[in-house]
């Protein structure tokens, strides 16, 4: 079964700007490179997520410097909670921190 965070994402990446005809590529390399969550360590359901969203940020939409792994493994969505701040009209410019934060604190037993 697809994750309907999956669904409504694709919805949003269809509108305004056209993305490269290199994201595809860009994406599943950093995801094979980096193929754990961010915010929790998982390796189930690890999506590519921009730091400045590409809507915003057009130009940043290949730098590997804007881009995080977080889940989207359902019950747990780092990737819309932590990255989207629950809602995929929004982002989070302290994506990194909250994650390294999440991530410690389980590290921690928190």
């Amino acid at each position: 079964m697809r994750n309907p965070i999956t669904v409504v994402k694709h919805f949003i990446s269809t509108i305004g700007e056209k993305r490269s005809p290199h994201w595809s590529a860009f994406r599943d390399a950093w995801v094979r490179q980096h193929p754990t969550c961010a915010a929790c360590g998982s390796v189930k359901d690890i999506q590519c997520h921009h730091k400045k969203p590409f809507h915003l940020f057009p130009m940043e939409e290949l730098q590997p410097t804007n881009f995080i792994s977080l889940c989207e493994t359902i019950g747990v969505e780092h990737h819309l909670r932590i990255g989207h701040l629950g809602n995929f009209k929004n982002y989070n410019p302290n994506v990194e921190w909250d994650a390294s934060e999440l991530l410690e604190k389980k590290r921690n037993g928190l």
